[in-house]
């Protein structure tokens, strides 16, 4: 079991199955009960009705409109599994029985369990919550959720309507190609890459005529390892109360009762949360492996020739598609109109020369090896010293850096004129490269182009960009957190000379990332899917590396043995590369070159999922979660209409562990004889971070009565203020929002179905 200190906010309660567990996921599934009708769907129980209108299936259309003008965002920096998911309608007797024996293997975490399922009057379907429930000894009533196995799949692509926002319908379009329809493939430079090259055309005739975005018509796209979110509740004894039966779809004094008089024993460690179900854990390499031949697999690639093809619906889903670990959109620039330029170094200069710049020391070598100081074997460990210069020093290092290998390149020429042997000269070469001492270069990184004073004109002109992957909108997650994270939700600029590397890394919390090459020289990019993360965290961890914090470049040889596929590719300049969520990618500069990057957060429930799951395991690796997801989940509620029913359960579930746990909490202290005294929160207050172990503090904030008295409010959890004064003698308990608030966010946010973003749409638009 977790230790009590690590006990998650996410996860699920007491006995719970964690919503985003990953083993648990794969192995839970209830069979139900209950009769099923001709379709093999069940039946619901006499007794039973569904509980507002969240069971509609309509069928969904595409948002590519994510942005008001006029909304502003303050935006705070670089890099950080399970594949979801989704059970068909008709499920196999096979399936059944290995649900089953999921059950009995996790006997010790859930009891006897039957599915209760939830009519719907319109179409005779039964849904139900994504919920696991067991016995709370501590609780006044059981913890109860309804379940059915007839949920759609394909919920990671799905993208959701965002209110209000303009929003454009397109029928018959799914968020991905077919592997069929890759019509052509091109080697790369050096023989390594190739390209699944796309016109947007082809792209639309390959996706007409299957279902929209959340209908059923995307289970073909979903990776080959697939699980279906765990839905169990109890069976009713006759010694239930109704009214105490709690559920996503309980209203909030439910909620709040069914927690009543849990801390009336004192403050204790293990808050109301998970500490005995497996935690998230790296995923084994996918089964079956690869065959060889196809483990260096075609980049999928799109050209764009006009601002019409940038603008294409299906072009989100196909970048958003889970299948699609990486897209390369070629041209995009030169089909957008952007000014490059406004990006150049020249222009850097000339706008803020003394802006600051953080540098890389590095070791010039060939981009698909990575040799220790001396040359003598290949390692994973990749060396990189920090320091810090200004735009201007370091034009100056990028433009003298240019002029001295033209003059090698002359005296190269020279050179190889004088030998007759050219073939023997190059191999001499070639030879001592290894050995002898690597050149060392400077790299420009994390250049923060946040301040809209500052750099207006390029900010502004990246508002051409189609939404789903501007910086700032309302279909993007980051959008919603309400502060600056730098380098997420903010742009931030890379400066290289040739060589100069990105190690490997996953996004902070595995969001997405876009990427635009400024030019003029290209980027090689390396880039792993995120079912394979758990193998390369395995290779760090043989070479004395952690795979979170630390600094590796891989080598490509071990990973072809392990059977993990490397897409390989060049990035030209005006090229867009989107980074799917948990995406494992390194990068090199080929020449010289300018980037641009940032993070953004598709309203998926895939996306969703990874950052939750990647929350959990940063916490169990005591790393802090750049992105406050509990802070963020609440915003959502807050600020968005949700029509996908898995993420709208997804949300929902984090949002009644939360609110359980902050009433629950609130009680604990006000037992053990502590005030809680209201703070309030202001505008653009960033998420709190508890100072000792740095896990994210949401609401109840402990803080030390020196710091409370001089307004610095250092702020700790309740687990490490208990560690520091047992009775919490030396802290002051502050509350940021009020539980009828909380309340109020809780219950107003409810699934609402596609009719509804429809006319919602059509208003905005009107």
């Amino acid at each position: 079991g977790l230790p009590k200190d690590q006990s998650s906010h996410l996860a699920g309660l007491n006995d719970e199955q964690p919503l985003f567990s990953g083993d648990s996921t794969q192995c839970l599934q209830a069979s139900s009960t209950g009769d099923q009708n001709q379709n093999g769907l069940h039946k619901p129980p006499r007794n039973s009705a569904p509980q507002g209108d969240v069971c509609s299936h309509l069928s969904s259309h595409l948002a590519t409109s994510g942005g008001q003008e006029g909304i502003t965002f303050t935006k705070e920096s670089k890099p950080s599994g399970n594949r979801y998911l989704g059970s068909e309608t008709n499920r196999h007797a096979a399936t059944a029985s290995n649900s089953c024996a999921g059950i009995k293997r996790l006997s010790n975490h859930v009891h006897q369990v039957t599915s209760v399922t939830i009519s719907n009057h319109n179409h005779g379907v039964s849904t139900s919550p994504n919920l696991i429930i067991a016995d709370n000894p501590q609780l006044s009533a059981l913890i109860m959720g309804e379940t059915s196995d007839n949920m759609g799949g394909g919920t990671c692509d799905k993208v959701n309507n965002t209110s209000p926002s303009v929003h454009t319908k397109t029928h018959n379009s799914v968020a991905s190609s077919p592997s069929s329809a890759i019509s052509i493939a091109t080697p790369s430079p050096k023989s390594t890459e190739q390209t699944n090259i796309q016109n947007v055309a082809s792209l639309k005739n390959t996706l007409s005529g299957l279902h929209a975005i959340n209908g059923e018509g995307l289970e073909n796209s979903q990776s080959s390892t697939k699980i279906d979110l765990p839905v169990f509740s109890h069976k009713a004894s006759p010694q239930l109360i109704p009214s105490m039966s709690v559920c996503i779809y309980s209203g909030s004094p439910e909620v709040l009762k069914a927690c009543r008089n849990l801390g009336q024993n004192g403050l204790t460690n293990s808050h109301i949360l998970l500490d005995k179900c497996p935690p998230p854990r790296p995923p084994a390499s996918p089964y079956p492996p690869l065959p060889k031949e196809k483990l260096n697999p075609p980049t999928p690639s799109i050209y764009l020739e006009n601002k019409r093809d940038a603008f294409f619906p299906p072009l989100h889903q196909f970048c958003t598609n889970p299948k699609n670990p990486v897209t390369v959109i070629r041209g995009l620039a030169g089909a957008l109109k952007l000014d490059l330029g406004l990006f150049s170094t020249k222009t850097l200069v000339e706008a803020n020369n003394e802006h600051m710049v953080e540098v890389r020391t590095q070791l010039l070598q060939p981009a698909d090896e990575n040799w220790d100081p001396t040359g003598t074997k290949k390692i994973w460990r990749y060396e990189s010293n920090r320091s810090l210069t200004t735009i201007a020093k370091y034009a100056q290092y990028q433009a003298s850096s240019f002029q001295e290998s033209l003059r090698e390149e002359n005296e190269r020429k020279t050179q190889l004129k004088e030998y007759s042997d050219n073939e023997s000269t190059s191999s001499d070469n070639s030879g001592k490269k290894k050995k002898a001492p690597f050149k060392t270069i400077k790299f420009g990184t994390n250049i923060d182009l946040s301040d809209n004073k500052k750099w207006k004109l390029q900010l502004h002109e990246l508002t051409k960009l189609p939404a789903f992957v501007r910086v700032v909108s309302a279909g993007n997650l980051l959008s919603h957190v309400g502060h600056s994270i730098l380098g997420m939700n903010t742009v931030q600029l890379y400066m290289k000379v040739p060589g100069s590397r990105t190690p490997g890394h996953q996004e902070k919390n595995n969001f997405c990332s876009v990427n635009i090459n400024i030019g003029p020289g290209d980027c090689e990019w390396f880039v792993v899917p995120e079912d394979y993360w758990g193998v390369l965290n395995d290779f760090c961890e043989k070479n004395n590396l952690n795979f979170l914090m630390s600094s590796w470049w891989p080598n490509l040889e071990d990973l072809y043995e392990a059977n993990v596929p490397v897409y390989r590719f060049i990035q030209r300049p005006g090229d867009l590369v989107w980074i799917n969520a948990g995406t494992v990618h390194w990068v090199q500069a080929v020449g010289w070159c300018n980037n641009i990057a940032w993070n953004v957060g598709p309203l998926t429930a895939c996306q969703y999922k990874l950052a939750v799951e990647r929350y959990e395991w940063n916490r169990l690796q005591s790393v802090k979660s750049v992105v406050p997801m509990i802070h963020l989940s609440w915003n959502m509620a807050r600020n968005i209409k949700i029509s996908d029913p898995k993420l709208f359960e997804m949300i929902k579930y984090c949002l009644l562990k939360i609110l359980k746990h902050c009433q629950t909490l609130r009680e604990a202290v006000i037992a053990a004889g502590k005030d809680v005294i209201w703070h309030g929160r202001t505008n653009s207050e960033p998420a709190h971070y508890c100072s000792i172990c740095e896990v994210e503090v949401f609401n109840l904030l402990f803080v030390t009565n020196e710091s409370s008295s001089q307004k610095t409010y250092i702020v700790y959890c309740q687990d490490c203020a208990q560690k520091t004064s047992e009775n919490l003698e030396n802290f002051v308990v502050l509350e940021q929002y009020k539980m009828d608030d909380l309340m109020q966010v809780y219950d107003q946010f409810t699934l609402v179905s596609e009719f509804s973003m429809l006319v919602v749409s059509w208003v905005v638009k009107w």
